[in-house]
């Protein structure tokens, strides 16, 4: 048991730094995974995280494997992508879904398109599903320090965005900040996208939000234990795709993202609140 889920970290530098940085998005992912499908913002998050790559390729173009040009890059694209996709729907018939949709496919073809002009296949993999296991010191205090900063900024509006998922209209009536509560949400979101294209990829990076958050929903009622079961199982994806990609000789970005949605499958089955086996077999509710 030492050997299979200790060893591996005692022994490696580069598996200690690839599990802090599966910690640090791992905890992020909770939240913001949570607020994204009360929001029913999943698909969004997933769009945006596409949106991502022509940035991220323009980067990989212009400076080679350079973090931050990629980093900046992939920011600038997706606020790029966004900003259109909500002119385009306020300007024509398209609603914001549809215009949103339409450009993320656009911009991960094109993202596709510039990386295949310069790299190589083997780039093309890592921007795609990331390089967990040769993250870097760069990479690394990039993705830990976006954690911190989104955790302090999630703590000071988790009361407003509650209140706008369940009751918009009391919020608006006592003044609340919904708007700008909003704002910063997607902030928060597309940040954690881009940082943590290093670790899992572009394609890969939206997964640990969206599939532990789900899996949480299954589980429990309240949000603020949805949020906490959202990032528990996320770090124990993380951990079970770390140790299989070692072991196994898997990829670690997919692995981890398999793990999640294993854990998504596992409570779509039995998980107690709403999950198929409490409604198939619902057992008494009356005790004589």
């Amino acid at each position: 048991m030492h050997d299979f889920l200790i060893a591996p970290f005692v022994e490696f530098a580069f598996m200690r730094r690839a599990l802090v940085a599966v910690i640090a998005v791992a905890i992020v992912a909770g939240p913001l995974g949570v607020f994204l499908q009360l929001r029913r913002m999943s698909l969004m998050g997933d769009a945006l995280a596409h949106a991502i790559l022509p940035g991220v390729a323009a980067g990989f173009f212009l400076f080679g494997l350079d973090l931050w040009a990629m980093s900046l890059g992939g920011l600038v694209a997706c606020l790029v992508v966004a900003l259109l996709s909500g002119a385009v729907s306020r300007l024509t018939a398209l609603k914001e879904d549809t215009s949103l949709a339409a450009l993320y496919l656009v911009s991960l073809a094109l993202g596709v398109l510039i990386v295949s002009l310069k790299g190589s296949p083997r780039d093309l993999l890592h921007i795609l599903f990331g390089s967990l296991l040769s993250i870097g010191a760069d990479g690394l205090i990039l993705v830990v320090a976006t954690a911190i900063v989104s955790l302090l900024a999630f703590a000071l509006i988790y009361r407003t965005l509650v209140v706008e998922c369940f009751d918009p209209a009391f919020l608006r009536a006592v003044g609340g900040h919904g708007a700008s509560a909003h704002m910063i949400f997607l902030i928060l979101v597309v940040i954690n996208l881009v940082a943590a294209i290093q670790a899992l990829g572009t394609l890969m990076a939206v997964g640990l939000m969206i599939l532990p958050a789900a899996a949480a929903r299954f589980w429990a009622r309240s949000v603020g234990i949805m949020v906490l079961l959202g990032s528990g199982i996320a770090l124990g994806a993380g951990l079970i795709g770390l140790l299989a990609s070692y072991h196994l000789d898997l990829p670690p970005g997919p692995a981890i993202v398999l793990a999640a949605g294993l854990a998504y499958l596992m409570s779509v089955v039995f998980g107690h609140v709403g999950g198929l086996a409490r409604r198939l077999f619902p057992g008494r509710h009356l005790q004589h």
